[in-house]
């Protein structure tokens, strides 16, 4: 028998308003929901809420209370949760009455979406206790299985989970790092003794994802039953297929005239009339299989874009000036005190504004281009260290900048 690992991420990020050099030293407010356009956090919020996030719980809680054997995992980022909490208690108690069935498993991750591990590993472990607070104290539960950002994934990460306890951690699937072998087996990350590692099965889950709509697809237009055929041919030789995907796939990514919500509505019916399939959420699954083998992922290993790397986010000299301009006042920050100062640093640490200013237009520029509110990458990199700019005149005027500038 396989089982079916439905994972879904869901985020959004804060994001930063358009902000001058005219601004830097007058205006220390970078965040808000003033703006007519899509940088308006609430406005962006409410209206993915509505397409998304409000129907598509809606159906799944029909689905988990119509399909016993129906189970599901989430993902949310910390800024999400932040964000739900101040514009709509509609979506959050939306997300409880899924997690309240008992078949909703909750993943652990940065509270702000953040490459931080890749910078700061001290900055990295803050944001994963944040976010382990969040969910304790929002859904009363904690987590067994760990996620990065984007499932930007190395074996070092892998040795990290396992000395912070957790069971099980998430990547991609991809060829090159797999060779001849499948992602439908648990693993075991290199030099880790006792978690495991479950792997994306990157060409199912982007079938739903990213190909759903696309009319130019061969396989298009793709019907449940189609698909339901696909996952029992693999299951043939799998463990687990593990279906790993954006939540805004449902409504938003994909919209609702595509027929995405009624694929989805099929969809548990479809999959448990083979009775080699079942639904198990990924603690289940870590616990359940062994470790067929050993997977080495010494370089950075992402989800996005062809190559699978952080290009999307560090590819180029821009991305890599913000960002180590960012990191670089960590300590400063930290120093002064200043609640709101660490605040403003935390979410610019969230890995879209870096995303915004990626420079490949080509085979993944379409994907670049969304929810975007920027007219260019260069106009996202000036945007963001005018604020640093700011930021960093801040600092100097508190009494830990100032000691620190004595130093």
């Amino acid at each position: 028998m396989g089982a079916i690992c439905f994972y879904f991420q869901v985020h959004q990020p804060s994001r930063i308003k358009k902000y001058r050099v005219f601004d830097i030293g007058r205006d220390h407010v970078y965040f808000d929901d003033s703006s007519s356009d899509n940088t308006n956090n609430k406005e962006v919020f409410l209206k993915v809420s509505k397409k998304c996030y409000l129907p598509t719980n809606e159906l799944i809680l029909r689905l988990l209370q119509r399909y016993k054997g129906f189970k599901i995992a989430y993902s949310f980022s910390g800024i999400f949760l932040e964000q739900a909490e101040h514009y709509s208690a509609e979506v959050l108690d939306s997300f409880r009455k899924l997690i309240d069935t008992g078949r909703v498993e909750l993943l652990s991750e940065t509270y702000y979406h953040s490459l931080s591990f890749f910078y700061s590993k001290k900055e990295f472990e803050k944001q994963v206790d944040l976010h382990n607070d969040i969910i304790n104290k929002l859904f009363g539960t904690n987590t067994q299985v760990f996620r990065n950002t984007e499932l930007a994934y190395t074996n070092e990460l892998a040795q990290w989970a396992e000395n912070k306890g957790f069971k099980g951690i998430l990547a991609e699937g991809w060829d090159p790092i797999l060779g001849w072998r499948s992602p439908n087996y648990v693993y075991s990350p290199k030099g880790t003794k006792k978690i495991k590692l479950l792997l994306k099965n990157y060409k199912l889950s982007d079938d739903v994802a990213f190909r759903f709509s696309d009319r130019s697809w061969v396989e298009w237009p793709l019907t449940v039953q189609k698909y339901a055929s696909w996952l029992s041919e693999t299951e043939k030789d799998a463990q687990t297929i593990n279906l790993f995907m954006d939540y805004e796939t449902f409504g938003e990514h994909q919209w609702e005239d595509t027929g995405i919500f009624s694929f989805l509505n099929a969809f548990p019916q479809e999959v448990l009339k083979n009775k080699e399939l079942y639904f198990a959420t990924p603690d289940e699954v870590v616990t359940k299989f062994r470790s067929v083998g050993e997977v080495d992922v010494p370089n950075v290993l992402t989800w996005a874009d062809t190559e699978r790397d952080l290009s999307a986010w560090v590819g180029n000299d821009i991305q890599n000036s913000a960002i180590v301009t960012l990191y670089g006042l960590q300590d400063r920050i930290f120093e002064t005190g200043d609640k709101e100062i660490i605040s403003d640093w935390w979410k610019l640490t969230t890995s879209d504004h870096f995303y915004y200013m990626c420079t490949k237009w080509f085979n993944d520029g379409d994907v670049h281009q969304y929810f975007n509110p920027y007219d260019s990458p260069y106009d996202a990199y000036i945007n963001f260290m005018n604020i640093l700019s700011d930021l960093t005149l801040r600092l100097e005027t508190t009494r830990g900048g100032e000691n620190n500038a004595r130093k």
